[in-house]
């Protein structure tokens, strides 16, 4: 156990008792895995110090949900005993390995990328697992085997065809966008894993020379025979339909569907993922930061039914809310994050709109 100041907390941190206001109001309930939400309740409600776990991590919430569910299976379990998840590992993994080889041996070799051949292998799994209730579970459980830049890479790939899919394009541009998806980070084989990897924060100019990624992605890319909009795609993707993103500031007047499209698949699976510096946020957690920050940074044409598709995805799934007790989610209310879900433990039924400070912790 170790005693850590609430400045200090990062998310995927358990705490090792329950927490209370000065007012006797239970905030944190022991064994909780620490949200960015649950974090800020602790400041609003004046915490200085929180008793932590030493060593634990967001990857432990299987076990946290299991101690209190008895023998109960997680949806991860459920999904990493599954058939289809089998087949989509090995799937998954050979398309991680042909893109890495690809990228190599066009920084190494200056050798014309494969884009037939990955763009295949990519359709190929999401064929097969488009309509499996677990799609976007199997992306999230690879994440704990393989986080690198190509895994990222793929699962960008196939969440942009999805939103694609949803959007009504046609097999051609499906095809260019997943393709735009595999290569959006190619830029990222130019900045070492010592900066990349870092567990700690960044400085100014590291942080400056890792937004390079983008330019030095388009300037890997310019001389390939590619559609513009794949080369574009990698040179624009962080940039934010407000004018906040980089490297030019471009507004949503001077960005492409593709690049609109790559920058939300990209953002939800690099929130979704476990990285070296912090644990992956929960769905309803990453849904919550786009309907806050969000619907001024991405279009509205992709990000609102992307926002309800992903939500629908979960209708009916067990939940672990912050208070501790674990639920079904019942109802999705206009706001997605505040569904009425119905308890285990009394089959009562909750309004997460009218009890604001109970949330979604975790899918189980």
């Amino acid at each position: 156990m170790a005693i850590i100041q609430t400045k200090d907390l990062k998310i995927g941190m358990m705490v090792t008792d329950d927490v209370f206001s000065k007012a006797g109001q239970l905030i944190v309930r022991k064994d909780s895995i620490l949200s960015r939400q649950m974090i800020s309740h602790l400041k609003f409600y004046s915490i200085e110090q929180v008793n932590i776990y030493e060593g634990q991590t967001a990857l432990d919430i299987q076990d946290a949900v299991q101690k209190r569910n008895g023998a109960e299976t997680t949806q991860l379990e459920r999904i990493l005993q599954s058939a289809e998840y089998k087949e989509f590992k090995k799937d998954y993994s050979t398309n991680v390995n042909m893109l890495q080889n690809n990228v190599n041996d066009i920084i190494l070799r200056n050798t014309p990328i494969d884009a037939p051949s990955l763009v295949r292998e990519t359709v190929k799994i999401f064929d097969k697992n488009e309509g499996y209730f677990s799609f976007f579970g199997m992306l999230h459980s690879m994440k704990q085997i393989d986080d690198s830049t190509f895994a990222h890479s793929v699962n960008v790939a196939m969440i942009a065809r999805l939103i694609g899919t949803w959007s009504g394009f046609d097999e051609e541009t499906l095809d260019l966008l997943t393709l735009s998806g595999l290569l959006h980070d190619v830029g990222k084989c130019q900045i070492p894993d010592e900066i990349l990897m870092t567990p700690r924060k960044l400085t100014n100019q590291e942080y400056q020379f890792v937004k390079m990624h983008a330019q030095f992605g388009y300037e890997i890319l310019k001389n390939q025979d590619l559609d513009m909009r794949v080369k574009q795609a990698a040179l624009y993707h962080h940039e934010r339909c407000d004018g906040t993103g980089y490297p030019f500031g471009h507004d949503i007047t001077k960005l492409s569907d593709f690049e609109c499209i790559i920058s939300i698949a990209d953002v939800y699976d690099a929130m979704t993922a476990d990285r070296c510096y912090r644990s992956g946020l929960c769905p309803f957690e990453v849904i919550s930061f786009f309907e806050e920050e969000g619907l001024q940074k991405y279009h509205p044409k992709y990000i609102t039914p992307f926002l309800q598709r992903i939500a629908n995805t979960y209708l009916n799934s067990d939940v672990l809310l912050s208070n501790g007790d674990t639920a079904k989610i019942i109802f999705l209310n206009e706001r997605l994050t505040r569904p009425i879900v119905q308890l285990k433990k009394d089959n009562t039924f909750l309004d997460l709109l009218n009890n604001p400070h109970i949330y979604i912790q975790a899918i189980i």
